[in-house]
């Protein structure tokens, strides 16, 4: 086994597998470590929206993600107070008028497979970064834990893809800004029929949120309680979880009883934060690893993957030639991409402030669509605005080096 390369990914999400993927297709040596032995892992951002499709027709791959199994959603919809409410629409958009859910362990196989068609693609499953190499003031590589033993993979570039939860992250010692969440959202499937609702749509009331995304055979469900009531709820008999999904979506009522126990619920701790600064010398951070997001608009996946072609964009050239890779060079990556993360956190934080917090704490009235926000979102073009936000993106990225 090697224990040098050009440059290490720690992580197999889909920031690290496209950024791995992009280098490797510019001839750039690259390895990419993965702490787990597949990517099967459910309820993860499924959620491709146009600006990764568009990646994916730059680099030869929509066909074959075309074949992956999928859902195409041209529009969302919200249940407000018990009336249907049309609030995001991607009809009419060129070149993509459509998002997809897609199973990520499906997605991630696909880059893993097209990674493996280049010679500088390397893949290591069930191998763990478990911290950093430092000599001199500069990150020189990482230390793995694999499961033939402990070993020192040296590199002239370390990128940390590793997620919310970044042990690189947390050994470079960078400091995040966090923004705080209102929330946390319980993770679970429920079976779905012809008769339900053909749309993916979010149903809102009394002192609740749960998002429905139709996933054919089943709804694959977010349920909103409030930050840290997770404990709380999960202290009582199943049943309460039940009937508040009920009471939210009665066509549901009859197969209620798949909840099966609080086994079968995953909790996601949402969190916001973003890194005063995602680089150090030898060392770049990006995806969730430098700026965790929030789960509205589905945009985490999307972000990421916006960085690594970023990344692949700046880095590909420079790592070819060799050399020392600068920290301006690095640098001029976040400023990149910082702006857009911003711009999305903002509108996040904003939304959970003044909808999410105000639904999740409200006990009387049902709440309303204004009568303004009502009129104006029975316009296609006030609905292409979020769908232009979270599905497009600001300052939408596009592949630059060519295939080597």
């Amino acid at each position: 086994m090697h224990t040098a390369t050009r440059c290490c990914i720690v992580g197999g999400g889909p920031a690290g597998m496209m950024l791995g993927l992009l280098l490797a297709r510019a001839g750039v040596p690259v390895t990419v470590l993965e702490k787990h032995g597949d990517f099967l892992r459910d309820f993860r951002g499924d959620t491709v929206h146009p600006s990764t499709l568009a990646i994916l027709d730059e680099i030869g791959l929509r066909e074959r993600f075309d074949k992956l199994p999928q859902r195409r959603v041209d529009h969302l919809s919200g249940i407000i107070g018990g009336r249907e409410q049309q609030i995001v629409d991607f009809r009419g958009l060129e070149p993509y008028d459509h998002l997809a859910l897609v199973p990520q362990w499906d997605f991630l196989d696909m880059l893993a497979d097209a990674g493996r068609e280049f010679p500088a693609f390397d893949l290591r499953m069930r191998h763990a970064a478990t911290g950093l190499i430092e000599e001199n003031g500069r990150t020189t590589g990482v230390r793995v834990q694999s499961p033939d033993g402990g070993y020192e993979l040296r590199a002239d570039l370390v990128v940390a893809c590793d997620g919310r939860h970044s042990t690189v992250r947390g050994s470079a010692g960078l400091r995040a800004r966090e923004y705080g969440a209102p929330m946390d959202v319980l993770w679970f499937r429920m079976p779905r029929r012809e008769s339900d609702p053909q749309d993916t749509f979010g149903i809102v009331d009394r002192g609740h949120m749960m998002a429905m995304l139709n996933r054919n055979d089943y709804w694959q469900t977010a349920f909103l309680v409030p930050k840290s009531g997770d404990a709380a709820l999960r202290a009582q008999p199943i049943d309460a979880l039940r009937e508040s999904v009920v009471r939210l979506a009665p066509f549901l009522a009859d197969r209620r009883d798949a909840i099966e126990s609080w086994d079968k619920v995953s909790t996601l701790s949402v969190q916001v934060d973003r890194l005063e600064r995602w680089h150090r010398p030898g060392l770049l951070l990006i995806g969730d690893a430098a700026h965790a997001m929030s789960p509205i608009g589905g945009v985490g996946i999307n972000l990421a993957i916006q960085d690594a072609v970023a990344a692949a964009n700046a880095l590909a050239r420079p790592l070819r030639s060799g050399g020392v890779i600068d920290e301006p060079l690095l640098s001029s990556i976040q400023r990149r991409r910082e702006w857009p993360v911003k711009v999305v956190q903002r509108v996040q934080i904003v939304m959970q402030k003044r909808l999410i917090s105000r639904v999740l704490e409200q006990s009387g009235e049902p709440p309303r669509v204004p009568a303004l926000l009502r009129f104006l979102l029975g316009f296609r073009a006030v609905r292409h605005v979020p769908a232009r936000l979270f599905g497009y993106g600001l300052r939408q990225e596009h592949v630059h080096m060519p295939a080597a």
